[in-house]
Order: C-alpha cells, then sequence, then structure tokens
C-alpha cells in the first residue's frame, strides 16, 4: 500500500526547508487548460440567434461532448489534489522558518477568500478560491489525522456526493417535465441581456448567480475537500517529489483508471450532451463523480511518467512556469473572458458558438504559456502569487 502509515505524521524543527517540486508546477500548468475550456463555456454562454432562438450546430454539439467526455470534473479535483498537497509544504516550511503555523495558514486563506470573493463578483461566479479557503479551515483541522482515516473519508465523500446527486437525478427523471424551447429561450435571454449590459448588469447577474449556486457549490465542495485529503495523504509520501519511487503503481493506475474513468465519463457526456434530455444531467453527473478520479489520477499518471523521457521533460519545461504562477493565470483567463463577453468590453456573451471560444481558449492557454515563461525569467513570482505570500508572511518575500 501506498499510504501505509497509521500515525499522524510530525514535522520536526530541524526539518530541512522544502524545496519547490517540479512535478506541481507541471501538473499545475495542465491543469489550466481544463480548467479554462470548461470555464469559458460558461462565461461564453450558448450562441443565440437574431431572433433570440439558440443556435446550436453539429461542431458545436461535438466539441461540447467531447469536454464535456474528457474534461469537466476531472481538472477541478486535480488542482484541490494539489492544493492538499501543498498544505504539507506549507506547514515544513512553516516548521523549518520557527513560525507558528496556524497564523500564517489563517491570513492565506483569508487573502484567497477576498481575492475569490472579487473574481466571484466581478469576472466569473464559478469561482472556487472562496470554496477553497473556507475548506483549508478543514484541511488544518485534521491536518494530524492519519493517512488512512484520510483517504477512507476521501472515499465516503465522494460517494456521498454521488449519492445526493444521484437521488436528485433519478426524481428529476421521474417526475420533471422535459424543458420547452421557449422557456429554455426566455431563461437565454435573460442572460444575455445581462451580461450585455451596462457593468452594473453584468455584476448583478453575478450576485444573482452566487446566490442560486450556493447548494451545489456545498455539494461540490464535499467532493472537492475529498481531492484535498488525498493530496494531504500524497503529501506526507512524496509522492510527486519522488515518482521515481512510484513509477510501477503509476502504471498500474494508468491501465486501470484509464478505461474505468473514460467509461463513466462518456456516460455523463451522454446526459449532458445528449441524445439522452436534460433530465438526467444529475444522473449523469452522478456516474461522473464517482468515475472523475480514476480518470484525473489516469491523466496525472501519464503526465508524470512522460516527464522521464525526452519529449516529456521538454513538455513539463513549457508547463512549468505557467504552474509556477497558476493563481495568476487562472485570475487572468476570467479578466479575459469578461473582457470579451460581458459588457466590460466586448459584450460577445451569446454570439460564439462553442467550437470558436474553444479555438480562442487554447489560444490563450498558448499566450499564456509564454508570457508565464518569459515573465518568470525575470521575477520570481507571479503577482497574485506575489500578493497571497506577502499575505502569508505578513511581509514582503
Amino acid at each position: 500500500m501506498l499510504f501505509s502509515s497509521r500515525t499522524p505524521p510530525r514535522f520536526p524543527a530541524a526539518a530541512p526547508p522544502p524545496s519547490r517540486v517540479r512535478e506541481i508546477d507541471v501538473l499545475r500548468g495542465f491543469a489550466l487548460l481544463g480548467i479554462l475550456l470548461v470555464n469559458v463555456q460558461t462565461m461564453a454562454g450558448p450562441r443565440v440567434g437574431a431572433g433570440g432562438e439558440l443556435v446550436v450546430s453539429r461542431v458545436d454539439q461535438v466539441a461540447a461532448w467531447l469536454v464535456t467526455a474528457l474534461v469537466s470534473a476531472k481538472f477541478y479535483l486535480l488542482f484541490s489534489f494539489l492544493f492538499g498537497y501543498s498544505f504539507t509544504l506549507q506547514r515544513v516550511a512553516a516548521e523549518h522558518a520557527g513560525a507558528p503555523f496556524a497564523p500564517r495558514h489563517l491570513r492565506r486563506l483569508s487573502c484567497l477568500f477576498l481575492l475569490g470573493l472579487a473574481h466571484g463578483v466581478l469576472l466569473f461566479s464559478g469561482d472556487v478560491l472562496m470554496v477553497y479557503a473556507v475548506l483549508s479551515l478543514v484541511l488544518f483541522a485534521v491536518r494530524d489525522t492519519a493517512s488512512p482515516t484520510l483517504l477512507r473519508t476521501a472515499a465516503w465523500l465522494v460517494a456521498g456526493t454521488a449519492a445526493c446527486l444521484l437521488a436528485w437525478g433519478w426524481l428529476t427523471v421521474a417526475f420533471a417535465q422535459p424543458l420547452r424551447p421557449q422557456d429554455v429561450t426566455a431563461v437565454v435571454h435573460e442572460w444575455v441581456t445581462a451580461y450585455r449590459g451596462e457593468p452594473g448588469a453584468v455584476v448583478e447577474a453575478r450576485l444573482r448567480s452566487l446566490r442560486d449556486t450556493l447548494g451545489w457549490n456545498i455539494l461540490y465542495g464535499a467532493d472537492m475537500l475529498a481531492a484535498f485529503l488525498a493530496g494531504l495523504a500524497a503529501g506526507r509520501r512524496r509522492v510527486l517529489a519522488e515518482t521515481d519511487r512510484y513509477r510501477a503503481w503509476m502504471t498500474q493506475i494508468l491501465v486501470c483508471g484509464l478505461p474505468a474513468g473514460l467509461a463513466g465519463s462518456v456516460f455523463m457526456a451522454v446526459c449532458r450532451n445528449g441524445p439522452l434530455d436534460a433530465r438526467w444531467y444529475d444522473v449523469g453527473s452522478a456516474v461522473g463523480v464517482l468515475t472523475a478520479p480514476a480518470l484525473t489520477a489516469a491523466y496525472v499518471c501519464g503526465l508524470l511518467l512522460l516527464l522521464g523521457t525526452g519529449p516529456g521533460r521538454r513538455l513539463g519545461h513549457v508547463l512549468a512556469p505557467a504552474g509556477r504562477m497558476a493563481l495568476t493565470n487562472y485570475l487572468t483567463q476570467s479578466l479575459v473572458a469578461a473582457f470579451v463577453f460581458t459588457g466590460y468590453g466586448l459584450a460577445c456573451y451569446g454570439r460564439h458558438g462553442t467550437a470558436a471560444v474553444l479555438a480562442g481558449a487554447v489560444v490563450l492557454y498558448v499566450a499564456q504559456l509564454t508570457v508565464s515563461n518569459r515573465l518568470l525569467r525575470h521575477l520570481r513570482y507571479g503577482p497574485a502569487e506575489w500578493l497571497l505570500r506577502t499575505a502569508t508572511l505578513a511581509r514582503r518575500p
């Protein structure tokens, strides 16, 4: 077993300072693409014709279906896992500096919450930073819990989230009526009017969306917490810092996790994007929650194994700088999308199909890879990372 310790970890005062784990940066850089491909569809909205009707081409349907099957519900788990893993590095860093960890952690999550609040209200109501900040309190509370207990708890959280979604989904399938086209058109028209309007209307729409999705954020927060706990357990074993020790284990996960995860994700895409109708959305989401960890783990292990090859090392060199400033890049993605799709700038909400929006997202991601690489040749941190580190240390880094 990888995580076999049954006693809480102890970090001695003389622990060596944690060096930067390149694999974490590479994985974060990789995750940025997945997060962008999912979020940008929400920010862009569905394509709307001149008469207010939905316009969906076959190409757009295929593009949305593939993103759901291969990307949706996988990359927020990866970011959450890395957040939990990094918690162990931050704790060791505090121990090495002789600084109390609790105040550092509280300052860090307070700054993260405020960044998330501004992000959610002004740029993207699907923000996760506020959720991360709240869940960080739980992470701190269980920091000395034995690894097997953490992993069992994570499994129960995933199962519980899936069970709730499945119960709600079956009720919807059994009792809800299919959405009428005119009802969908009315809702889309409301959002188009808001997001193409003045900045005040955009902010009002963001606030309304934050309120309406609070319950779902709480539910999916349990799934994120499960990834936090798995990351915390992995961080104790230095899984990402010592990948050579776990190559056989990672190969096994890749071989087993890829087909199982893909099967569940394909079913989720069938429910969310057709041919089944919208009533099946949450049934598909339940299956997706259960199987996404397998596919996410397969992606992670595949990339880590690839990094041991010549092409993989070159790929890691490209991805790592973006991962080092992942928070800056995440916020920048929302800033660019808000300018393009809302009344802050070009007001293109609902004007472009999914395929075109995803193509633009890839262009933005490539630009971020390039800018991150060049920027970090001259700076140690990205702007958001500098701010978060300043708040954490209560001084300029």
